[in-house]
């Protein structure tokens, strides 16, 4: 495990207790350059986890409350008039930041939760015929609740495809859970989190991690696991080219989480659960058969060949 690795994981677990592999698994899609779509209980740390990293790389935190009134310009930003000028002025939103909180997206509606498509992929906004480039680094968090479905608009298909990985954290272990208790006497370890690295750092590293190699045997690997999602009969929707280019790059993240200089086939099984599992669509039989997403990607990662 590199320095810069383990600085911001001993960071984050100041705050982010029981977690560990969880949070490496985080740092890996931020490495990797990966979106993260957290589908979680209320209440188990993951808008403390958004802000921990943001305090961690000494960036710029933000955070969008979606509601169903919430409009695309109110994440993008949009053009107030200037009466002095008499022109129109371009007001950045919420996404012109280090790190986004996109809290519960699955509550607006899918014209709002589009106006995060063009910045999770191409790290811009297009508003009004103009085109605005985002800080570096850029970061999307995403939360949305799994038991309460109830005035919620379900991801469709490419909004999902944009997340890099889907995690999980969790309940804590008991262990932790008193220690969190405990702790509620003393100043929030969260307003005295110091950064342990810059924005420059961070950028050099990123480059680093996704520059790093990858075998061509690997890549054949990739492809194989994507084909075998295509062709599964337990499945009406594969994963796309976007999806392995996502594995491609989480597992060169999980790679320099692990200390490595290259990519090695433990690090593709890894990651192709958390990176595949959430842009698979079951057929309806298996859906009902008690068939998981999360299940078949296990299932192929034992059938497909691993490189030697």
């Amino acid at each position: 495990m590199s320095d810069f690795v383990k600085r911001l994981r001993d960071n984050l677990c100041l705050v982010i207790k029981g977690k560990e592999p969880e949070v490496e698994l985080l740092i890996a899609a931020f490495l990797g350059g990966g979106n993260i779509l957290l589908t979680d209980v209320p209440g188990v740390g993951k808008t403390t986890l958004a802000k921990a990293m943001a305090a961690s790389i000494a960036g710029e935190f933000r955070r969008a409350q979606f509601t169903p009134d919430l409009l695309p310009a109110d994440v993008t930003g949009g053009s107030i008039y200037n009466p002095k000028e008499g022109s129109f002025d371009f007001r950045p939103g919420p996404v012109f930041t280090n790190v986004l909180l996109a809290d519960e997206i699955n509550r607006a509606s899918p014209r709002t939760q589009s106006a995060l498509l063009e910045a999770m992929a191409e790290g811009q906004v297009s508003v009004e015929g103009e085109t605005h480039k985002l800080v570096q680094p850029f970061w999307v968090i995403a939360t949305q609740n799994p038991v309460e479905q109830h005035g919620t608009y379900p991801l469709p298909e490419a909004q999902l495809d944009r997340f890099a990985m889907e995690l999980s954290m969790g309940y804590p272990p008991a262990a932790q859970e008193i220690e969190i208790l405990m702790a509620l006497t003393e100043p929030s370890r969260l307003t005295s989190l110091q950064p342990v690295t810059d924005l420059e750092e961070v950028v050099a590293e990123r480059t680093r991690v996704q520059q790093m190699h990858v075998d061509p045997d690997l890549c054949r690997y990739i492809v194989d696991l994507l084909e075998a999602t295509r062709t599964d009969t337990r499945l009406s929707l594969g994963v796309s080219p976007r999806g392995g280019i996502s594995l491609y790059r989480m597992a060169q993240g999980h790679a320099a989480v692990a200390g490595r200089d290259a990519v090695q086939p433990d690090d593709i099984k890894a990651v192709a659960v958390n990176t595949l599992a959430h842009r698979l669509s079951l057929e309806t039989k298996a859906k009902y058969s008690g068939v998981s997403k999360r299940g078949v990607v296990e299932d192929l990662l034992e059938r497909v060949p691993v490189p030697v």
